[in-house]
């Protein structure tokens, strides 16, 4: 299998967590787009030094959540064009009342509280979830406790 070809196929398995992640850090449609753009580019940029040190899921959530938080949202003309994708997760919280309102809690966390959570809801164990964020599983816990407790005391406002 050639390089692009293979590239493409994990893209297209692993689209959902790319759109995940650039849902939890887009202000609307349009900046998730644009931040899809953007780590795609990132991914194929860094696709060749990829070594397999980690799972594919694992490495593509760092750079996704990387390129993210470092707010990579210059608009730029790209000599690509990205695959079209449905945001399903965005038509979820539309019908969903109670998603809608966790989103909008979420949205008011910052960058880091905003990756730890949206990994725990993506079913992430502290142990996988330590590995992305490259920090103990003990910090893990103790993060997600205090973010889990703050959620609280915003949704109670």
């Amino acid at each position: 299998m050639n390089d692009n070809k293979e590239f493409i196929d994990i893209l297209l398995q692993n689209k959902r967590i790319i759109y995940k992640v650039c849902f939890m850090y887009a202000n609307d449609n349009d900046d998730i787009n644009d931040l899809y753009q953007d780590v795609v580019l990132n991914l194929w940029k860094a696709w060749s030094s990829f070594k397999g040190n980690s799972s594919v899921s694992t490495w593509i959530y760092r750079v996704a959540l990387n390129t993210c938080i470092t707010g990579f949202r210059k608009k730029r003309n790209y000599d690509y064009v990205p695959l079209k994708q449905d945001i399903d997760i965005l038509d979820d919280c539309e019908h969903d009342e109670f998603l809608k309102q966790m989103y909008q809690l979420i949205h008011r966390l910052d960058s880091v509280d905003k990756m730890y959570i949206m990994l725990w809801l993506d079913e992430k164990n502290y142990d996988e979830i330590a590995e992305i964020v490259g920090v103990s599983r003990n910090n893990v816990a103790i993060r997600l406790h205090r973010i889990k407790e703050k959620l609280k005391k915003m949704s109670n406002q």
